[in-house]
């Protein structure tokens, strides 16, 4: 057993076909099964909370084609799930406006893990934390940081956020809620410790981090640097295959010089064409769109395919990974 998964005081919790392993610890874990052939899809969405305003409803209809066809298992949102300032209460309107009545696909009617962005921050966060909301639409699980288990990939969701100095020193009018948070620095060694005991431990044959912030991106925020000093050489030590993030709005492949691992940007759910683009290098930068749209992933044993959609549908960009298995899975 897990030493995450200690002490053993587990509440087991069937939710749309995942189970949830509740411990003492930081990172709840979670099981989701894959297909009965072992195969996963998903699709990943960020910021999007916008009461359906800048073609947030349409991103949604094409997902939902998308999820049909693929017959997706799940759905991730990388944060700024509700904008500008988050949810005011777990009564807040939004929820519902920017949420329930925007992803009313058949398809998208799997379960959704949803991570905080800056924007969630800005509002009451325990409000998109809370169980109520899971009430209110069983689809719906936000946490700050949490793992889900699919046997063949493993995902590791990490509360961005509150490693940015900006929003603690600069925040200018801003009010970010914190609680929770508090103490900082023994906040973010935590996690930072758990996440790192969790990737060693993981069997998984694809290792999946997923946040808000970018790590590298060529959009208007570019690199996070404090991600880049904290939240990389973890990755990097843990083989970890690909970095799934939101923030910068747009759609976005970088590949690494110094590891297999890829970053993917799916920050376009509604509000986009920012035009704020800083050219990569040819060799690392695999793809950009300044646009609203959204990506799927599909896993098997030996392959990831990840595939970028725009706002009306359209396949914007491709790419794969072939792995042979090895002799241990055989």
């Amino acid at each position: 057993m897990s030493g995450l998964m200690l002490p053993v005081l587990i509440l087991s919790t069937v939710l749309l076909g995942f189970t949830a392993v509740l411990s003492a610890a930081e990172f709840q874990r979670f099981g989701h099964a894959a297909k009965a052939e072992g195969s996963l899809s998903f699709l990943v969405v960020g910021d999007w909370g916008r009461r359906g305003a800048y073609n947030q409803t349409e991103v949604a209809l094409q997902m939902g084609k998308v999820g049909e066809k693929l017959d997706i298992d799940f759905v991730i949102s990388t944060g700024d799930n509700f904008y500008e300032d988050g949810l005011k209460g777990v009564d807040d309107p939004a929820f519902n406006e920017s949420f329930t009545r925007i992803y009313t696909a058949p398809s998208l009617q799997k379960q959704w893990y949803s991570v905080l962005g800056n924007h969630d921050y800005r509002g009451d966060v325990e409000a998109q934390l809370s169980p109520v909301l899971r009430e209110m639409d069983s689809k719906w699980l936000c946490l700050r940081s949490f793992i889900v288990n699919t046997e063949i990939a493993e995902f590791f969701f990490v509360d961005t956020t509150p490693f940015v100095n900006k929003y603690f020193l600069k925040p200018k009018d801003d009010v970010y809620d914190w609680s929770g948070i508090l103490p900082r620095k023994s906040y973010l060694s935590n996690l930072l410790k758990d996440l790192d005991l969790a990737l060693k431990e993981s069997l998984a044959k694809w290792k999946i981090v997923v946040g808000h912030h970018t790590i590298k991106s060529a959009g208007q925020h570019g690199n996070t640097a404090e991600l880049n000093l904290q939240l990389l050489p973890i990755l990097q030590a843990n083989n970890v295959d690909l970095y799934i993030n939101g923030h910068d709005h747009c759609l976005e492949h970088i590949s690494s010089s110094e590891s297999p691992l890829q970053f993917l940007t799916s920050g376009g759910g509604s509000k986009a064409w920012r035009g704020d683009v800083s050219w990569w290098d040819s060799k690392e930068m695999k793809f950009y769109y300044d646009g609203q749209g959204f990506m799927s992933v599909q896993i098997t044993q030996t392959e990831v395919d990840v595939v970028f959609y725009d706002v009306s549908g359209e396949v914007k960009h491709k790419w794969s990974r072939t792995e042979q298995i090895s002799s241990a899975v055989l």
